[in-house]
């Protein structure tokens, strides 16, 4: 067993470590509640949006289809990656970058495959073994939609120059708190919604549906890659604010059981100690 100062000197170690994860999961928390109030906001405008984009471009002929729209042989796919900075957040960031490589590995073996990074930790370790062409890690640093609007245009040119005949998105979908929904996404080319489902839409156009849709495109790329990213800035959050509850509880059970033991060591050593005076006792009376 332990000495005495041994156990102390744990018990020290593990009641510091539960005020830090306890101190880190109510500063999740209230990044939480402002995270989670702007993604409750904008999704259902941002769906709205992306289902309107969808039928329009859905009916529009071949030849006036939007270059956004355009079906290419796949030769070469980008994979966006959206993870955190920061770690501490469970498998928030190792779901997103196994299942970005289970696309390269399973989905697209005929396929040459390249990464964008968003965020610090799937920059790190995707580069290690992948061609990460670009890591747009500091957008977390003014989380914006005019920020991220440059990011979106430059996938958009990517795809447009022919650079890439597919665009996926992978994130993290923001549920609440405790859970957060692995996302695979398409982003470029656009995805045109059913036949049967867009025929059933009676919309009005004014100017002609041609240039409404030239002009509601970049406008939907830019407010989806937004959402996602701001999906995943909230599932970030509640990841880690989960994480550092369990580590603290954990913390807090794993210091009781070293009270326990450091208790038990204690009266341990004060039988032994009494023992030795009784013995000595014994001795002199003898």
């Amino acid at each position: 067993m332990a000495n005495l100062k041994e156990i102390r000197n744990r018990i020290a170690s593990v009641s510091s470590t539960m005020q830090i994860t306890s101190a880190m999961k109510m500063v999740s928390a209230a990044k939480l509640k402002k995270a989670q109030d702007a993604i409750t906001a904008m999704r259902p405008y941002a769906n709205k949006l992306t289902e309107l984009l969808q039928n329009l471009s859905g009916s529009l002929d071949a030849d006036t289809g939007s270059a956004y729209s355009a079906e290419r042989p796949l030769q070469k796919v980008l994979v966006v990656t959206i993870t955190s900075n920061r770690g501490l957040c469970g498998a928030f960031n190792s779901n997103v970058i196994k299942q970005s490589v289970s696309l390269k590995t399973d989905n697209y073996k005929q396929q040459e495959v390249h990464f964008m990074a968003i965020g610090k930790k799937g920059n790190d370790l995707l580069r290690k073994k992948n061609t990460v062409i670009a890591n747009h890690s500091k957008v977390y640093d003014d989380l914006s939609f005019d920020n991220v609007a440059v990011i979106a245009e430059e996938l958009m040119s990517y795809f447009a120059e022919g650079k890439y005949d597919q665009i996926i998105l992978v994130y993290n979908k923001f549920k609440n708190a405790a859970t957060q929904i692995l996302m695979t996404e398409q982003f470029l080319p656009i995805v045109s919604s059913d036949s049967e489902s867009s025929s059933t839409m009676d919309y009005i156009f004014e100017p002609e549906k041609e240039k409404i849709v030239m002009e509601l495109i970049p406008k939907s790329l830019k407010t989806q890659l937004y959402k996602a990213i701001r999906d995943s800035f909230a599932s970030e959050h509640g990841a880690r604010m989960t994480a550092m509850h369990k580590a603290t509880d954990n913390a807090s059970e794993l210091r009781d059981q070293l009270k326990l033991t450091y208790n038990k060591a204690r009266q341990a050593a004060i039988t032994n100690e009494i023992l030795e005076i009784v013995g000595g006792a014994e001795a002199l009376n003898n």
